[in-house]
């Protein structure tokens, strides 16, 4: 199955406690880059986060918000004086450095880590339920980037029947665009023939013809789109040897272009090319 990297999910818990709220969202990303953005009073759950997000996904940046609310009532606030005094201290010798910096007001001081604590907050309830909620939240950002995984399939699968019939237009077409070739080639040269070699009329004919050939530019780009279908059926990421193959189909229609003779030759590694961007831009997605 193939996966997206593009999702997102927001999880909630209310409780005697307060309440929690998680959101995971991810985008596309070469490599897995998680993003964390937790309340102090849970900072210690980083790594369990960071365990969790490496073991299930491979690639994607991924933003991690946890939000908490003490229930009223049940905690008291106060200052934590040594941390306000180190911190207001630091504040001096930042002022006595640079005068004209601008000073934090009191609400900021109390928002910087580890000035403002609560008591009676069994915050071991907390964290489990946080542990809970990210598992939670995980499992369905796997399940949605399943689903956005499999319409990207669809839409790849699509392109890749495309390609196959156009393969097939070409190929029945190429006996006739080659005996075509042929008959003006000797018929262009049947006013020089006494002056030229017939066998070399036969050589450049038989060059012509070999120019011509894109036969083998078609068996590989069927052999391309089988491996492409194949690889979206497999366990894993894909997106990078995918990647690859759109690499090589792009090759061979180019090479087919080149070889063109007639009009709908042309036209068909045109559309072969349309159809390759199409998936390259879809296949940057997954996974």
């Amino acid at each position: 199955m193939a996966y997206s990297m593009t999702a997102f999910t927001r999880q909630t818990q209310d409780a005697d406690w307060g309440s929690l709220q998680l959101e995971l969202r991810s985008v596309n990303q070469r490599y897995l880059e998680p993003h964390f953005r937790l309340p102090d009073s849970l900072r210690d759950l980083e790594p369990h986060y960071r365990d969790a997000l490496r073991k299930h996904l491979s690639r994607g940046k991924v933003e991690c918000t946890l939000r908490f609310e003490p229930a009223q009532g049940n905690t008291t606030l106060h200052v934590n004086e040594t941390r306000l005094a180190t911190l207001a201290q630091a504040l001096e010798t930042v002022r006595a450095q640079v005068p004209d910096a601008a000073m934090p007001d009191a609400l900021a001081l109390l928002d910087h880590p580890g000035v403002l604590e609560s008591d009676g907050l069994d915050l071991e309830r907390v964290q489990h339920a946080a542990h809970a909620l990210f598992d939670a939240a995980l499992d369905d950002l796997i399940a949605g980037r399943a689903r956005e995984g499999e319409r990207l399939a669809a839409l790849i699968r699509e392109r890749l029947a495309g390609i196959r019939d156009l393969v097939a237009e070409v190929r029945a077409h190429l006996p006739a665009i080659l005996d075509n070739q042929r008959q003006q080639l000797t018929d262009r040269l049947n006013a020089f023939k006494a002056e030229l070699d017939p066998q070399r009329i036969e050589t450049e004919i038989a060059l012509l013809a070999q120019k011509a050939d894109v036969a083998e530019e078609l068996d590989r780009l069927e052999t391309h789109v089988t491996e492409v279908e194949r690889q979206l059926t497999q366990k894993g990421p894909v997106g990078r040897r995918l990647d690859f193959l759109m690499q090589e189909l792009n090759r061979e229609a180019n090479t087919l272009s080149s070889k063109s003779i007639v009009a709908d030759t042309t036209r068909c590694a045109v559309e072969l090319k349309v159809l390759i961007e199409q998936m390259r831009e879809q296949i940057q997605n997954l996974e």
